[in-house]
């Protein structure tokens, strides 16, 4: 299965499109969230607000790779046929997909790794609070492969592109990644609270520095990335489809 791994991220590495999605936006993100007033945070332009910025796109990057790229490539995979003939070899089912989850992890360590020098580069000072980062980040990686598995294997290759790619813009605009989900109006703030991208955010940027976050609000958080991430598994377990 590491083997496999291996191989998926080679072919991810090669992906001009996929690099794009998964590593030049983050960057690009963040720097611009840190740079232009317009965006509603609480501290102003400038490295101040870098540990809240950084959280909310270190979740943008997990969303890229775990759900978007990895559906995206489940659905065209099982259109061309490479999928089911993958499950022909040696390698279980449950190998073949765990090799794909790894290597959306691996992917999303990459981007942690970039995004990170990246806000060191913009003034970001990390926390001891930053000691759970790798906990959220593979908490958020599982929860999002879930979904993704469960959209990818159910769903026909052009519908998953697209779905995939809509789903990715709304979370991304406002989707409590960016800024968080308190700075949206009264009842659509309460509806994406408890979405996975705003949780997951919400525990990133506790992590990289953020001012707030009680204990309980931590674990009501984990828990509903988590119960997120069961709900795919389950749903994919039942639903997805090799060709």
């Amino acid at each position: 299965m590491i083997a496999q791994a291996g191989f998926e991220l080679r072919l991810l590495l090669r992906n001009g499109e996929q690099l794009l999605l998964t590593l030049v936006i983050p960057v690009a993100l963040l720097v611009g969230i840190t740079l232009v007033p317009a965006v509603p945070l609480d501290a102003p332009a400038g490295a101040a607000r870098v540990p809240e910025a950084l959280g909310g796109v270190l979740a943008v990057a997990i969303i890229a790779s775990a759900f978007t790229s990895l559906a995206i490539s489940v659905g065209f995979d099982r259109r061309s046929g490479a999928l089911v003939m993958l499950a022909t070899t040696p390698l279980s089912r449950q190998a073949i997909l765990g090799a794909r989850a790894l290597a959306a992890l691996a992917m999303v360590a990459l981007q942690v790794l970039l995004l990170a020098l990246a806000a060191l580069a913009l003034g970001w000072q990390p926390t001891a609070s930053a000691l759970a980062l790798p906990a959220w980040v593979i908490l958020g990686t599982a929860a999002f492969a879930a979904l993704g598995f469960a959209l990818g294997g159910a769903v026909r290759a052009e519908a998953t592109l697209a779905i995939a790619n809509a789903v990715f813009l709304v979370l991304l605009a406002v989707g409590g990644t960016t800024f968080p989900a308190s700075e949206l109006p009264g009842p659509l703030a309460t509806v994406v609270s408890v979405l996975p991208s705003s949780t997951l955010a919400d525990l990133l940027r506790w992590s990289t520095g953020t001012v707030g976050g009680s204990a309980t609000a931590l674990v009501v958080d984990a828990a509903l990335v988590l119960a997120w991430g069961i709900a795919g598994a389950l749903i994919a377990s039942r639903t997805f489809r090799w060709r």
